[in-house]
């Protein structure tokens, strides 16, 4: 994979978004595997199977030793997507969390070093509020003129508290509906759904309009696919399963252990 001395010109970025946009429209559901810095990316974007990249904000925010919730300055999250984008060459999709303040300035500058798309948390503003802040996400890229692919993701399941799941699932259609009247590509409603959940979410929203997170307990992403669900990522869990992998063989070779004959070599570039 070759890596780019220089961000990527906004014409490259519109042809980027294009290609994304038509990566949440086909048939088959687009498969992301989140990444967080330069080298997860190579080693995500050499997989036969990768189309495009997404980042995990919280991954991201905790590799440089922040809480997650915009709590890493922009400035910081910004220089990371530049590396990020300089060590693919496929399409990338950031997390900017709740869009750090001003939505359509961190698409602004997130356009500028590459990036040609992003989920955007509603964080369960009012609505109104919330459409604004997708609003201006969309509208920054059209000053660019970049068809910027908003992934706009609403909170409504992970903050339903004690509210009766059913009432949930009617508040993120009625979100996801504004957002997508806003100009969303798509709608993420995270949680773990059932597939009932998720066709209601897909009947009430749009067909291929929904995305949804991969944590234990949810349907196979060839499971979502066959309910028209568009996309599937995974959040800070890859993250977490490489660290974990990290802490066994910590253990192991803190016991006079040695490394595996089978470790490949992944970080060269």
């Amino acid at each position: 994979m070759t890596s780019h001395a220089h961000p990527r010109s906004l014409a490259r970025v519109a042809v980027d978004a294009a290609a994304l946009s038509e990566l949440y429209t086909a048939p088959e559901i687009l498969r992301v595997v989140n990444v967080w810095d330069a080298v997860s990316t190579r080693v995500v974007s050499e997989l036969p199977g990768t189309r495009a990249i997404a980042t995990a904000g919280h991954g991201i925010a905790a590799a440089h030793g922040y809480p997650d919730g915009e709590r890493i300055p922009l400035d910081l999250m910004i220089a990371a997507l530049e590396r990020i984008v300089a060590a693919t060459d496929l399409p990338v999709t950031a997390d900017l969390d709740g869009g750090f303040a001003d939505a359509g300035e961190t698409v602004r500058r997130a356009i500028a070093v590459g990036v040609c798309g992003a989920n955007i948390e509603d964080r369960m503003r009012p609505l109104r509020e919330s459409v604004d802040v997708m609003e201006a996400a969309v509208h920054a890229g059209d000053s660019e003129d970049v068809r910027f692919v908003l992934n706009a993701r609403t909170d409504a399941l992970l903050k339903a508290g004690d509210r009766p799941r059913g009432e949930a699932l009617a508040e993120a259609i009625t979100r996801g509906r504004a957002y997508v009247g806003a100009g969303a590509q798509c709608v993420f409603v995270p949680g773990v759904l059932t597939g009932d959940e998720a066709g209601a979410l897909v009947a009430g929203i749009g067909l291929r309009k929904v995305s949804v997170i991969g944590l234990p307990g949810a349907l196979t992403a060839a499971e979502y696919e066959a309910l028209g669900v568009a996309r599937i990522s995974y959040g800070p869990m890859p993250q977490n399963v490489a660290l974990t992998a990290l802490k066994r063989l910590g253990t192991s070779l803190l016991a006079d252990g040695v490394i595996p004959d089978d470790t490949e070599k992944l970080n060269n570039f």
